[in-house]
């Protein structure tokens, strides 16, 4: 059965191996792809739940759903923003929680990840996936949040 994981945030698609990171781009945690996020007119908006199941792992810039299935999917807001220490993000669901695709997990401004000299790119990562299973859009193509980001044999 095929997994259909949707964009957690609107922006333009990525591949995975132009990420600026070598652990995302590396397909060291996983293979996917990744986002860059509108700025939003440098509002805040609301990272979403890609896949239907619970929220196995929250930390302000990062979270894991896991489906039904077993199936976990990585959301990872900006590069390096750990160092943060959750300044700028919002938490909007709980670990051990169910949440629907497209129910918002945390909320942030990837124009003050940008202005704080970080970059917002949102890697999207299939944890334990293999990369042959995985079906994502072509990069360069604009999505919204909640668009079919890839789909997960």
């Amino acid at each position: 059965m095929s997994l259909t994981v949707q964009s957690p945030v609107s922006g333009v698609v990525v591949a995975l191996s132009d990420v600026p990171d070598p652990v995302f781009s590396g397909k060291i945690v996983g293979p996917g792809v990744a986002i860059t996020p509108d700025p939003a007119g440098g509002g805040e908006v609301s990272a979403l739940a890609p896949i239907s199941g619970t929220v196995m792992k929250i930390h302000p810039h990062a979270y894991v759903i896991t489906n039904d299935d077993g199936r976990s999917v990585l959301v990872h807001l900006g590069l390096d923003t750990v160092s943060l220490g959750g300044s700028g993000f919002t938490l909007r669901a709980d670990e051990g929680q169910r949440v629907e695709a497209g129910s918002p997990i945390i909320s942030w401004s990837p124009a003050q990840i940008e202005a704080g000299g970080l970059n917002p790119i949102v890697p999207v990562i299939a944890l334990e996936g293999d990369e042959s299973d995985l079906e994502p859009v072509s990069p360069d193509r604009t999505v919204a949040a909640g668009d079919t980001l890839m789909t997960w044999a």
